[in-house]
């Protein structure tokens, strides 16, 4: 089922594309996922929204907690109460996030198991091609982008250097960088009212709120770290994929963001 609804038609869509781009693998990967991106705006435009209007929210949340705040209870009913009563699901950020790992997931296997390097890129492609999409005997596949090779991580080789007891011979490269950057920036659109929580929990003793702030910024921070390391360990298409993703995403919760400040 994974294959025939997801890995298989991601695929042949990818191969498409680059059909359609004359050959540009880069190119293709950028369509497909502006492509992906657009078909999934209507599962995630809720949740950004929702994300939106809780930051809103904010300072009537405060109030509340500052209300009920030592009846941890009373606040957790008038809390919820208070989500149902405005419309908001505070849990419904993590669809985006979710629906973004899994598409990674199945991108990654695109990438690994079929444009890998060691095998015949033709023939492992033809397996889960559709007949109108496969290539011709003797075909090359050009997986050149700009100065990438997008079967292979886009990292910098340096002289070694060692630092205690780790040596350092890689160093990211600028789309690798950049990928890591959007991530960061699409993370921090996303996060409702962060620096309001943090703020609070250095001006209270309360461990709940100390709590709740530093999972913001494990949070904030996780998800570009990741882009880090998948980066250093994977194909260079995933990380020019994460980072199309990631500006789009963040473009989209920017102009939510401006919207819901103009009215």
């Amino acid at each position: 089922m994974w294959n025939t609804l997801l890995y298989q038609p991601i695929v042949n869509a990818l191969i498409l594309f680059y059909q359609i781009f004359a050959q540009n693998f880069g190119l293709a990967i950028i369509a497909l996922t502006i492509f992906i991106r657009g078909a999934l705006t209507p599962l995630t435009l809720p949740s950004l929204k929702s994300a939106q209007k809780l930051k809103q929210l904010q300072p009537e949340l405060e109030k509340l907690k500052k209300k009920h705040g030592k009846d941890r209870q009373k606040f957790a009913q008038e809390q919820l109460k208070f989500y149902q009563k405005h419309g908001v699901n505070p849990a419904s950020g993590c669809l985006p996030q979710i629906i973004q790992i899994i598409i990674l997931i199945a991108l990654f296997q695109a990438f690994n198991q079929v444009l890998r390097t060691n095998g015949n890129i033709i023939d492992n492609l033809n397996q889960v091609l559709y007949s109108s999409l496969q290539f011709a005997k003797g075909d090359v596949i050009n997986t050149k982008f700009l100065y990438l090779d997008l079967t292979q991580p886009d990292v910098f080789s340096i002289p070694a250097i060692k630092i205690f007891s780790f040596t350092i011979d890689k160093l990211p490269g600028l789309f690798l960088i950049a990928a890591a950057a959007s991530q960061f920036f699409s993370s921090k659109l996303m996060m409702p009212a962060a620096q309001a929580t943090t703020a609070k929990a250095q001006k209270t003793k309360e461990q709940t709120d100390d709590m709740a702030a530093s999972m913001q910024k494990q949070m904030l921070y996780f998800m570009p770290v990741m882009t880090l390391f998948i980066g250093f360990k994977f194909p260079s298409g995933l990380v020019l994929y994460w980072l199309t993703f990631s500006v789009f995403m963040a473009v989209q919760q920017f102009l939510l963001k401006r919207k819901a400040n103009n009215k």
